[in-house]
């Protein structure tokens, strides 16, 4: 198993001023070692830029892992924070809040669902729809105590608490954290044979759901075939399943749609929701559901001591308003076409470029047949020349700028994606 131990990170790599380095040097050295940061200091955010502590701008494609879809800092979000911070953050749930109502109403009608549980993180709005799902499976449909069995997707990824890590088949997640989450069974993605073949199996109706990306990003933005999540929902139906759709990264506009299971015009039983769901402004999860489903769990039986604040209702219900005012999902399918077609156009078979609205990865393949340039090494040059992404894997580039960029920042982005590819491959 790949543990961080420091050696993976070089203050030689840092292109930044000596500034920089020492606030990098302070950050190592007082931090558990569990992410590898490109070497860039931020200091604020705009739109769809960054800035770091030298005055340098950015364009931003990483947008937070998806969580700030409404671009950097945006007033609406900000007035609703500052508005509802200056008079109750938190009251717990031990009490009623005057947010709560009117969040849990507008949430629900916006996508159909009876019933909101919310929550902070991501990965606890999974952990939740789990465990929602497992009391569905005792309470309605009659699976025997502590038999539950949830399928997962080969390559998924949902968090790293110790249920998310049972589910993964990464051993960078999994390795040296076990024993891990019994019930949890993995098939392949994009694949409705194997499903097929995984409830016909299940002769004593233990499996009560499956939970699947639209679009698995971490992964590597990789995009199922058309009708995929629909026959999913098709088959769990007929089998007494559930179908829970990890939307954290893929919903809210993200992907040209409000949730990506629309492209599939399909209604999942369970959506889980994060990330964009605040602006970025701090930790904001949902699921979604129906009465069937979320009557099961009772009062007193899950909670969350930050989950339906005040600040937290206020604040995810702009960050909604804003998506849906300002056409974001609109914006994202139309300049996630012309994302792919700029790019696909240049790369064409040499560098596969792959995704759905504003999600989309380039596949890094050297033409030279060198293994020198990696992901890694394409994302430091994009950084020198002014772009911050991500790799995911040793070859695959993430692309996700915020959603509220235009069609000039769009090219100005292309183009000098294309001008490094070129360079360096």
């Amino acid at each position: 198993m790949r543990r961080f131990d420091g050696s993976q990170f070089s203050t030689t790599a840092v292109a930044g001023t000596e500034r920089q380095k020492e606030l990098i040097a302070i950050e190592e050295s007082s931090t558990c070692l569990n992410y590898l940061p490109l070497p860039v200091v931020l200091e604020r955010g705009e739109g769809i830029h960054l800035y770091d502590v030298d005055g340098k701008r950015y364009m931003d494609f990483l947008s937070g892992y998806s969580a700030v879809n409404q671009g950097h800092c945006h007033p609406r979000i900000l007035e609703a924070l500052t508005s509802q911070a200056s008079k109750l953050t938190l009251t717990s749930r031990a009490f009623h809040s005057d947010a709560l109502g009117e969040y849990a109403s507008f949430i629900t009608e916006l996508f159909g669902y009876d019933r909101v549980l919310p929550m902070n993180t991501g990965v606890e709005a999974g952990d939740s729809a789990i465990k929602l799902a497992r009391r569905w499976a005792y309470d309605v449909k009659g699976t025997k105590p502590d038999q539950a069995v949830v399928l997962f997707a080969d390559g998924n990824f949902w968090g790293r608490s110790l249920a998310a890590i049972s589910s993964s088949t990464d051993p960078d997640s999994y390795g040296g954290f076990g024993p891990l989450m019994p019930g949890f069974r993995n098939i392949p993605y994009n694949d409705i044979g194997a499903l097929r073949r995984a409830l016909d199996a299940d002769t004593e109706k233990r499996v009560c759901a499956f939970m699947v990306e639209p679009i698995q990003g971490e992964a590597g933005v990789v995009v199922p075939d058309p009708g995929y999540l629909r026959e999913c929902k098709r088959l769990l139906e007929a089998h007494g399943a559930l179908l829970i759709a990890d939307e954290v990264q893929t919903g809210l506009g993200r992907c040209g749609k409000m949730l990506c299971s629309d492209w599939d015009d399909v209604k999942p039983d369970i959506v889980c929701l994060g990330k964009a769901l605040s602006g970025g402004m701090f930790p904001v999860s949902a699921v979604l559901s129906s009465d069937e489903i979320m009557l099961t769990i009772g009062r007193g039986q899950h909670g969350s001591t930050f989950g339906g604040s005040p600040l937290a209702c206020r604040v995810a219900k702009a960050a909604l308003e804003v998506i849906i005012d300002e056409g974001l999902a609109q914006n994202a399918e139309r300049l996630g076409r012309r994302f792919r077609e700029r790019l696909g156009s240049v790369t064409r078979d040499a560098t596969p470029v792959r995704g759905k609205g504003l999600l989309n990865a380039v596949v890094i393949e050297p033409r030279g047949g060198t293994k020198a340039v990696n992901a890694k090494a394409v994302c430091l040059e994009l950084m020198r020349r002014g772009l911050l992404c991500k790799p995911t894997h040793e070859n695959i580039i993430r692309f996700a700028p915020p959603l509220v960029m235009n069609e000039r920042q769009l090219d100005e982005a292309t183009d000098l994606i294309v001008d490094v590819l070129d360079d360096m491959l």
